[in-house]
């Protein structure tokens, strides 16, 4: 089998290791053995891979950025059909009824992962930068086909529907929120940018 194909089965297998553990105990309990544990193979795995536990998490972290990315994208394909609210709901659901606010997480608790992710990141909390380039790309684009208002400042509106909707989705231990619950969130927010709109 090819070494780059070994590598990324073995990363994904990694990563998804460390979501469950994430999802399920917390960053407190984030560790090598944790992750190697979970995902059934043996410690040294993880470091034949990753120079050390911090290179895995922020690879992790680069991770997820580029599946939002991914998703940024089949967001915007969605421009000009359903309602404005409904898309901007239904991709802030997908995103946050994931890992992500779990990651978000992670990345407040640990100081060393956080200033490696400085050297892609020297702004900003990462995900949520990717997050809201994706909401506000979205608007842009529902904007030129007319339906939300121009006089709008994009580079606003989209932090503020992306903080929002963390603040929603912040207790891990109440699961995250409905897509009814954001979308009403989402339209309260976006309800001067489409009023009178189509």
């Amino acid at each position: 089998m090819p070494t780059g194909v070994a590598l990324r089965d073995v990363r994904e297998q990694l990563f998804s290791a460390a979501e469950r553990v994430l999802l399920r105990d917390g960053p407190s309990a984030l560790t090598s053995r944790a992750v190697t544990d979970e995902a059934g193979v043996a410690k040294g795995v993880l470091h034949r891979h990753f120079a050390d536990f911090d290179e895995f998490l922020a690879e992790l972290v680069h991770d997820r950025a580029a599946r939002i990315r991914a998703q940024s994208a089949a967001l915007l394909e969605s421009a000009g059909t359903g309602t404005v609210a409904g898309n901007v709901a239904a991709a802030l659901t997908d995103l946050f009824g994931s890992v992500t606010a779990a990651i978000l997480a992670l990345v407040i608790f640990r100081d060393e992962l956080r200033a490696r992710l400085r050297e892609t990141w020297p702004r900003g909390v990462p995900l949520m930068a990717e997050a809201a380039a994706m909401v506000r790309d979205y608007l842009a684009a529902e904007r030129d086909l007319g339906r939300l208002a121009t006089g709008e400042d994009l580079s606003v509106l989209a932090p503020m529907l992306i903080g929002a909707v963390h603040l929603e989705s912040a207790d891990r231990d109440g699961g995250p929120p409905d897509q009814a619950t954001i979308e009403a969130m989402v339209t309260v927010v976006l309800a001067e940018a489409t009023r009178g709109q189509p």
